[in-house]
């Protein structure tokens, strides 16, 4: 028993150690996260803006900013603007990272130049997306190179605007937004696929599987806890969407603010200093947040197996 209890002593003055290094984080996260969290919360309920020169509060109006956003009907539409491009970039990002995934992994294919491809397909996540916006507003401004070609080899009679057309804007931030992150994607994806156990396939080509019923059967279900990350993680990002739709618009949203996002609202309001309502925005998009990550998860855990 004595040495039960001193071998027990040596663990817990062991453990301690763990503590003391979880300090350095705890204190950046109260200080970077938690009290601007609290405070964010504490402001959505003040009346707190510029009006000239003159400040306006804080007043404490209650939720009288939470209603004020949804009065205007300008929060559902930017919601929906921001959801639109994120599906559009989301859904061939996950598809093409699957596949790519499954070639790189697949041993039988055996792939030359994999370190060479894989460090390809993820450069442009590296790329900063100010840049990457920049980079695509030259290209397909009115007198880039894109309308040149397509004028040149006669697809085109004439310059097409796609900074004027609503579906062709949604369509290059959603393109942007693809090419940035897939690559991160198709690494996470791979990861998990070589963490299945490689006797699973095995027995199912012996069975007589073929490699599309082995992919949907086997790695697919496999890969579900991956998935949720995925998509949860993307869809967050998602809804953080700002700087490639602000550079590429110049921070107006349009045409007819039909590229408007959620975080662009929100930094009009802290530009035209209305802090309240920006506190009430970030509340918003922090429930918002929380909910639609969790409907994700029950959606994509709803068929998992116990």
């Amino acid at each position: 028993m004595e040495k039960t209890g001193a071998r027990t002593g040596r663990i817990t003055r062991h453990n301690r150690w763990g503590y003391y290094f979880l300090i350095p984080f705890m204190v950046v996260f109260v200080i970077f996260q938690l009290i601007p969290l609290a405070s964010t919360v504490y402001y959505s309920f003040f009346e707190n803006y510029r009006s000239g020169l003159k400040q306006v509060g804080p007043n404490f109006v209650g939720l009288g900013n939470f209603v004020a956003l949804f009065k205007g009907g300008d929060l559902l539409q930017y919601f929906k603007n921001t959801m639109i491009m994120w599906i559009l970039g989301f859904i061939p990002q996950i598809v093409v990272s699957l596949l790519l995934g499954a070639w790189f992994t697949d041993p039988s294919l055996r792939l030359k130049g994999q370190r060479f491809f894989k460090t390809v397909i993820y450069l442009p996540n590296l790329i900063m997306a100010s840049a990457f916006a920049m980079l695509f507003f030259t290209l397909f401004g009115d007198n880039g190179p894109i309308n040149s070609v397509l004028l040149s080899t006669g697809v085109l009679s004439k310059t097409y605007s796609f900074m004027s057309h609503i579906w062709s804007v949604r369509g290059l931030v959603a393109l942007m937004n693809f090419l940035m992150w897939f690559g991160n994607t198709t690494i996470l994806l791979m990861a998990g696929m070589l963490g299945i156990d490689s006797s699973l396939f095995e027995a199912a080509e012996v069975d007589g599987a073929t490699p599309t019923q082995i992919f949907f059967r086997i790695t697919l279900p496999l890969l579900r806890p991956i998935m949720v990350y995925v998509m949860i993680t993307s869809l967050i990002g998602g809804l953080q969407m700002f700087d490639v739709p602000q550079i590429l618009t110049n921070g107006t949203g349009d045409p007819m603010r039909s590229s408007m996002t959620l975080i662009m609202f929100l930094n009009k309001h802290l530009f035209s200093s209305n802090y309240g309502m920006a506190g009430a925005l970030s509340v918003l998009l922090l429930i918002l947040t929380g909910i639609l990550s969790l409907i994700v998860f029950k959606f994509t855990a709803a068929g998992e197996v116990k």
